[in-house]
């Protein structure tokens, strides 16, 4: 075919398109919401699984929680020194703290009482936890030493006692008449909705002055945490290796890491994105369907007009081409509407508010690419209908 054929297909086709705007329009508007929905899909589910991926980094993906569960021969709890054993003998660990949990009772005036959560901890457990300072500071080495009445308690605590997380700073809270001096306040760097042993009335406290409310103090959790993301499956394991080799064979413990957690948010993102991709591409297959009803509709019409092209010298070839680029040019014309359709949401978003909605510039391209194959997969059919009719009989349809 000659090269000038293409140009010529190209303007006939889009003249025809101007001949019918209404009806072309409406059959390519199906096709810009199948196109949208692809990329809006992508971008639901990235952003989607962008913020649980934040929410977890923010809990703290290199943190690592070893716990007792139980055992056939009474108690069999993890110690202080199994913590200072990992420490040593485990590479790859850069901090570490034990978690002593006891519920008590305080006066908050007026001679009333409320339930106040402690947890023994060094001051590790704030870079371990990830914890976020609200005001104040959090007790350090000199703290626990010195043996110092101190703490920080949680952002809930101190807005419902004190007012404020600001006012809270400096407070006093008589534990079992022994007054503890509030140094800071703060809350999870994720909220775990009650998921870890940080409550609404929780108060952290330092491991030395734990032991002045229990003896001896009972550690239910050690978190350690990996210098790296990348050692935290392989500290994980001689972690647990070492625990069950410091206890009894009997007991039973928890070792866990957030890496199965990610694990599981990358399946579920990935599932959730290919059952909307199909119902997206439904959507998709609709608008193919009317497109090739237009087609039809539009070479029935235009039966006269074919008679005359091919008794003109239009071959076989070139009918076929010429109504395959009206439908191409319908299914191209949707597909770039539904690209800015589809971009306009999370552009809009970026560009007015502070969040920042992921793109995939692969969606963009694989929307636009089916769009335009719809388009070819709905018009070949009609496009051969239209080459194969008789010149004759062509030029005597009325």
């Amino acid at each position: 075919m000659p090269k000038f054929a293409f140009g010529e297909i190209a303007r006939f086709a889009y003249a025809t398109f101007c001949s019918d705007k209404e009806r072309f329009s409406l059959t390519a508007l199906g096709v810009a919401i199948g196109t949208a929905s692809v990329i809006l899909v992508v971008t639901i589910v990235m952003t989607g699984k962008q913020y649980a991926l934040d929410q977890i980094q923010r809990i703290g993906v290199n943190m690592i929680v070893v716990e007792y569960q139980g055992g056939d021969r009474g108690n069999d709890f993890v110690t202080v020194d199994d913590m200072h054993a990992a420490l040593q003998q485990i590479p790859g660990i850069v901090a570490a703290s034990p978690v002593v949990p006891l519920s008590v009772r305080v006066p908050v005036g007026f001679g009333k009482e409320r339930e106040l959560k402690l947890l023994g901890v060094v001051p590790e457990y704030f870079a371990v936890r990830n914890l976020v300072i609200l005001s104040g500071r959090f007790f350090d080495w000199e703290d626990e030493q010195a043996h110092s009445k101190v703490g920080v308690i949680a952002q809930q605590l101190a807005e419902q006692l004190y007012g404020s997380v600001h006012e809270a700073v400096g407070k006093t809270v008589k534990i079992s008449g022994l007054p503890v001096t509030v140094v800071g306040t703060f809350r999870e760097g994720a909220n775990t909705f009650g998921g870890s042993e940080v409550t609404n009335n929780t108060m952290v406290i330092p491991y030395a002055v734990i032991g002045y409310f229990t003896d001896p103090p009972i550690v239910r959790q050690i978190y350690f945490s990996a210098a790296e993301p990348s050692l935290v499956r392989s500290v994980t394991k001689h972690v647990e290796e070492l625990i069950r080799g410091r206890h009894r064979p009997q007991s039973s413990y928890f070792v866990q890491n957030l890496s199965g957690v990610v694990a599981i948010a990358n399946r579920t993102a990935n599932a959730l994105t290919w059952v909307l991709l199909s119902v997206s591409a439904m959507t998709l297959l609709v608008s193919g369907v009317g497109i090739m009803n237009i087609m039809l509709a539009t070479i029935n019409s235009r039966i006269s007009e074919i008679g005359i092209r091919k008794a003109l010298g239009a071959t076989n070839r070139q009918i076929h081409f010429q109504f395959l680029a009206e439908a191409v040019m319908i299914s191209l014309v949707g597909g770039l509407l539904g690209e800015i359709f589809g971009l306009s949401l999370p552009l809009s978003l970026r560009f007015f508010t502070q969040y920042r909605i992921p793109i995939s510039a692969l969606s963009v391209i694989v929307a636009l690419a089916v769009s335009s194959s719809v388009g070819i997969l709905a018009g070949t059919a009609p496009a051969s209908l239209a080459a194969r009719l008789d010149p004759v009989e062509s030029m005597r349809h009325e």
